[in-house]
């Protein structure tokens, strides 16, 4: 499992951004506050794109940008969970 420290907001909205970790385990990604899971996705079931402003999050008809301290790191989790699997 790799972890990392985020902050997390909906497109659009002005509001400030909640602190919250990200979990990618296997092809999962499990978003938390404080111990409490607010969100879990197959990697297989969101679209995920990388702009200037954090990383773009489409899951379930809604849209959240994600602020990851560790860019570059999570970056390559997310290639590495994403490759098919070798037969």
């Amino acid at each position: 499992m790799a972890s990392f420290d985020a902050r997390l907001r909906l497109v659009g909205e002005p509001g400030f951004p909640l602190g919250v970790v990200v979990d990618l385990t296997g092809k999962q990604m499990v978003v938390s506050v404080d111990g409490s899971e607010l969100a879990s996705w197959s990697l297989e079931d969101i679209v995920i794109s990388q702009n200037s402003d954090g990383f773009h999050i489409a899951a379930e008809g809604e849209e959240v940008v994600l602020n990851v301290n560790e860019r570059v790191r999570f970056a390559t989790e997310l290639r590495s969970r994403s490759k098919p699997a070798p037969r």
